[in-house]
């Protein structure tokens, strides 16, 4: 059946937007994964208004992307914690921070290093054949029923 015109198309990015494509949502997952949790911590790294961070850390809990976790019980406070769903968006955050140093600035605010010692350059790369993504590599194929590359098909 194809797809009405008004429909936009169905995309796996455009979800995951949903979830992490707000104002400092991406922010608050990079404070967590450098292990600044506390929500006073986030305040000041972040610079985002206490009521919009609160929402924020809401809405990742709810999505199961971060996890509260109690540090304290007399007054009972909270940390945040990425949970695996978390962990796994650290490399977009990575490949995200390495475009803004090629594109954004002319120094580099942070270096990670990696585990082998030396400064982390993201690649993206094929899990089968290994090779470096390039764009002139790549051929979509949709899959939902009613779409092409170019959009809905024709009634």
């Amino acid at each position: 059946m194809p797809a009405a015109a008004k429909d936009p198309r169905p995309c796996s990015i455009a979800d995951t937007l949903a979830v992490v494509g707000e104002k400092h949502s991406l922010l608050v997952l990079r404070e967590v994964c450098l292990g600044n949790g506390r929500f006073d911590r986030l305040v000041r790294n972040i610079g985002a208004p206490r009521d919009i961070l609160a929402a924020r850390l809401k809405r990742l809990v709810e999505a199961g992307i971060l996890e509260k976790v109690a540090y304290q019980e007399r007054p009972q406070r909270f940390e945040y914690r990425p949970t695996q769903a978390g962990l796994e968006l650290e490399p977009v955050l990575m490949t995200l921070m390495a475009w803004g140093d090629r594109h954004l600035r002319d120094d580099r605010p942070m270096v990670i290093e990696h585990g082998c010692g030396h400064d982390l350059r993201p690649v993206v790369t094929c899990a089968e054949c290994g090779e470096a993504v390039r764009h002139e590599d790549l051929r979509a194929h949709p899959q939902a029923p009613g779409w092409t590359t170019s959009g809905p098909e024709a009634a």
